[in-house]
């Protein structure tokens, strides 16, 4: 294969170690994270999820992303499904470096934006120097 060929992900769903009251699939969305001098950008993939179906909640440094795929009412029963659906969840822990009062996020064509900008104290700055 071409070095320059992508791969196709299969969805990969979520592994707990205790019981789960979830009646459908939780998949781990794939994320992607890129960094400027102001801030860490999250996008997560979530296909299905509406603006009204996604929950992110913050506490103890800890970003908890939840999207749920609302059920389609289309009257018709699936024989055979290649797509598999359910909700999604990830989190993760936040450092010192992100100022967490001023997080946004957006969601466009299934695809959650989440800007995590950076602290003062964490922004890359030039230190001027001075004759001794």
């Amino acid at each position: 294969m071409d070095s320059k060929q992508l791969q196709a992900k299969d969805k990969q769903e979520l592994q707990t170690k205790s019981e789960t009251t979830q009646t459908r699939p939780v998949f781990v969305p794939a994320v992607d994270i890129y960094e400027n001098n102001d801030a860490l950008v999250l996008l997560a993939d979530m296909p299905g999820v509406s603006n009204d179906g996604v929950e992110i909640h913050l506490e103890d440094n800890e970003l908890t992303i939840r999207g749920r795929v609302s059920e389609e009412a289309s009257g018709l029963s699936p024989i055979y499904t290649e797509y598999r659906s359910g909700d999604y969840y990830r989190s993760f822990t936040l450092s010192n470096v992100i100022d967490q009062d001023k997080i946004e996020a957006s969601m466009k064509n299934g695809v959650l934006k989440v800007v995590l900008p950076k602290a003062e104290a964490a922004k890359p700055r030039k230190i001027q120097v001075k004759a001794a």
